[in-house]
């Protein structure tokens, strides 16, 4: 016997009992006094592990404590590479040898965008669109600034984001280098990597992506998709904390001809030389230029490790899961109020992050923080829920919503 009425879409309470990596959110520190009620922000910087505080104790007495200076021959040295090559392989799709970890994001888009554009001689125009992050944005305007280049500028839908069709009548036989973002930090708008980087590589151009919005949420093939560049904060779905070093991706066939521009003593051919003249490493090692951050790099490593258990495929699906429960309740509970979803529907043109749009959202996300439900917002009046595949329950969503509604609603 069959019914014509429709099922109900499962409750929160349904998609927690029914989440297979539910266990997995023991692992990230909460508060246990009650202040946080909705974390909504792990697009912008991710819970802490459990086991990092035992990690970096452990590093303290026994790496930094113990071995000292001899640690740097020992295993520091090589840790910048080390670490890239693992995360190249849990997260990136990228063979050894091609991603290291150094420097802020601001830092590596620098290095990275100038060398790209040094190294395609005849060619002078750096594309990038106006929607992308301001650091990005300012980067290209800096370069362009000193090298004379010319920015040829993409307008994107503001929801739907960059598209092949957008690329595609932006690139042409001048193209240099195009900068995009994977994933909008506005919108949540996933772009078309494999054929975005194909049109520009067509085109004889260098295909250049950060990373931020989308790595450690979003699974990514940079060798198969036939990436040229890449970079991309740690601090968000990779939980490295608070200023923690970003990763630069440089492919194989680019680490011996492209030049970076900062010169340093830990980017040399045999940095303890101390060579009158810079003589750049054969090998990826070319791109790091000052001392590596070790101590900052301890968190990344916990947690790329419990990527590689649980694996991509796995996190992508809860994060599907995740941003589809939160639209759902967003037409429920705040379209009727007057907000927009500025996010697209299509869950694989969507990254991990829904952003919702009313001119009331900057006094309520102040208001929202006082409570202990934390998203966060971007001007001119976008609230962005960002949700963390393996730290986010369905329920917390739903409290952290449910609290936008009660507090726009006092507002109106």
């Amino acid at each position: 016997m069959t019914s014509n009425t429709e099922l109900s879409p499962p409750t929160s309470k349904q998609l927690d009992a029914s989440d297979q990596l539910a266990a997995y959110r023991e692992r990230f520190v909460e508060p246990k006094d009650g202040s946080v009620i909705a974390y909504l922000d792990g697009n912008s910087l991710g819970r802490p592990l459990r086991v990092t505080a035992a990690s970096l104790a452990t590093f303290i007495q026994g790496d930094w404590g113990t071995g000292l200076i001899r640690s740097w021959d020992e295993k520091w040295m090589d840790e910048p590479t080390v670490v890239g090559d693992r995360l190249g392989d849990v997260v990136l799709g990228a063979a050894p040898g091609q991603t290291f970890i150094g420097d802020s994001t601001s830092v590596l888009l620098y290095k990275l965008l100038r060398a790209g554009l040094e190294g395609q001689p005849g060619r002078n125009q750096l594309v990038i669109d106006r929607d992308n992050f301001p650091t990005d944005r300012f980067i290209v305007e800096g370069i362009a600034a000193e090298r004379d280049a010319e920015i040829v500028w993409i307008d994107p839908d503001p929801t739907a984001g960059v598209t092949p069709a957008d690329v595609a009548a932006a690139v042409g036989p001048h193209t240099a280098v195009v900068l995009l973002s994977h994933v909008a930090y506005r919108s949540g708008s996933l772009a078309d990597a494999p054929a975005i980087t194909r049109l520009v590589k067509d085109a004889g151009g260098l295909m250049m992506w950060d990373l931020s919005h989308s790595v450690g949420s979003v699974p990514l093939e940079l060798d198969a998709w036939g990436v040229d560049l890449a970079v991309g904060c740690t601090y968000k779905y990779l939980n490295g904390g608070p200023g923690a070093p970003a990763l630069a991706y440089i492919n194989s066939s680019l680490v011996s001809r492209l030049r970076q521009p900062i010169w340093g003593w830990m980017g040399a051919s045999d940095p303890f030389e101390m060579s009158a003249n810079f003589e750049p490493a054969a090998n990826v090692r070319r791109f790091i230029t000052g001392t590596p951050p070790i101590l900052a790099m301890q968190p990344l490593k916990d947690m790329t490790e419990l990527i590689a258990d649980v694996g991509m495929a796995a996190i992508r699906e809860k994060s599907i899961a995740l941003t589809e429960h939160a639209i759902a309740l967003a037409e429920e509970l705040l379209v009727p109020l007057g907000v927009e979803i500025a996010s697209p529907r299509e869950p694989s043109q969507r990254g991990s992050h829904v952003s919702v749009n009313h001119p009331l959202f900057a006094d309520v996300t102040a208001r929202l923080w006082e409570q202990g439900v934390i998203p966060d917002f971007r001007p001119p009046h976008g609230l962005r829920i960002g949700l963390s595949p393996l730290s986010t329950s369905f329920a917390e969503v739903q409290r952290g919503i449910e609290a936008i509604r009660d507090v726009l609603v006092s507002l109106q």
